[in-house]
């Protein structure tokens, strides 16, 4: 018969594993993994300043998406290279890299000089052809006009470049609901004109990662507000609401894409291409989805394709303009295919901007 102390004793001991074992079950949002040979970069002691880098960056994109993000876990993996380095999003690797520790990366200015010397590389964030050059090297590639970075400014550009990029996966309901209470201390009446009734923390989580998903600011969560107080009574479809807050923030949208010259070069939807796709449009009581054919959704990819190469000319990144009816669907079309290929309808744009096409796409 087993001693009752002793029997409590083991209950108790078996607790504390199972404590133990749920907590390894807690997973970092942002990683940031590297060998042994960029310690360094992380360690004070040895003058590295990356966690500093961090926090400024963290603040950088606070001022610049709107989004809070979440602490970066810096940690050494001795089962990378010695060089390499890696970062995680919600456990899955997204990125990864190799630095040159006691060298920098010399980006050319568009003109080769083959005077200079170093190892064949290519910028990690961009994607652009580099060198890794000696110190020796290093002033003489400035003199030549090259962009010379160090170690630690690759990894920070590269950070940057990742949270831009995958902001809209980090923001979750639990992190909507911070932002909601903020706003809430600030403009009470507006907030509970929303939220719980007519929407949930959960549909206002699905407009606001629309817009990040696109590369667009949240930080105006008043207007983003009143705009879902308008029309939130009127439908709880998250992505015809994220339409409408897109087109509340024209003036942003605007300044986002116009130069100071106040013109817009684009590629525009021909009138039979959008009618095709609006009579494509399937409703249902979930939402809205495009239901064009594969045949004229290869076609007009293949279309879009040439002009994007076409673009290269013009040193801006491709924007398509079109109606407010078809934008979100064009949009989820080329998402996959051209991520950077921004979409834009004619009510996103402020009344000055005068607009270039320099290309339409028509049906097939």
């Amino acid at each position: 018969m087993i001693d009752a102390g002793l029997e409590e004793q083991v209950e108790e001991e078996a607790f504390k594993s199972t404590e133990s074992v749920i907590d390894l079950l807690q997973m970092d949002v942002v990683e940031f993994e590297f060998g042994y040979a960029l310690v360094p970069l992380a360690d004070a002691n040895q003058g590295g300043d990356l966690l500093d880098r961090i926090v400024m960056i963290r603040r950088q994109l606070a001022i610049e998406m709107g989004l809070v993000l979440p602490v970066v876990r810096i940690r050494d993996n001795i089962q990378l290279e010695p060089n390499a380095y890696r970062f995680k999003i919600k456990g899955s690797e997204v990125a990864s890299g190799e630095l040159l520790f006691d060298h920098y990366l010399a980006m050319s200015p568009g003109v080769d000089d083959e005077t200079i010397q170093g190892v064949e590389t290519n910028e990690p964030a961009f994607g652009l052809p580099a060198l890794w050059i000696n110190e020796e090297t290093k002033e003489k590639a400035e003199l030549a006009g090259y962009t010379v970075v160090d170690p630690p400014s690759v990894v920070s550009t590269h950070l940057t470049e990742i949270l831009r990029k995958h902001g809209f996966e980090l923001l979750g309901r639990q992190e909507t609901k911070q932002l909601v209470d903020h706003l809430k201390e600030r403009y009470p009446t507006l907030v509970e004109e929303v939220t719980p009734d007519p929407l949930s923390i959960g549909d206002i989580q699905k407009v606001l990662v629309n817009l990040l998903r696109e590369n667009l600011s949240i930080r105006n969560l008043p207007m983003i507000f009143e705009t879902l107080a308008d029309y939130g009574q009127l439908t709880r479809d998250t992505d015809l609401l994220t339409e409408y807050v897109r087109q509340s923030l024209s003036r942003q949208i605007t300044q986002s894409f116009v130069k100071d010259n106040q013109v817009l070069r684009v590629i525009t939807l021909g009138p039979d291409l959008e009618k095709k796709m609006a009579e494509s449009i399937q409703k249902t009581e979930h939402g809205n989805y495009l239901a064009m054919g594969t045949d004229d959704t290869q076609a007009f990819l293949e279309k879009v394709a040439g002009h994007v190469e076409q673009w290269a000319a013009v040193e801006e990144d491709p924007v398509i303009l079109c109606s407010p009816a078809v934008r979100m669907y064009a949009r989820q079309l080329l998402e996959r295919y051209f991520p950077k290929v921004a979409v834009l309808s004619y009510n996103e744009l402020e009344a000055y901007v005068e607009v270039q096409s320099i290309g339409v796409v028509n049906a097939a």
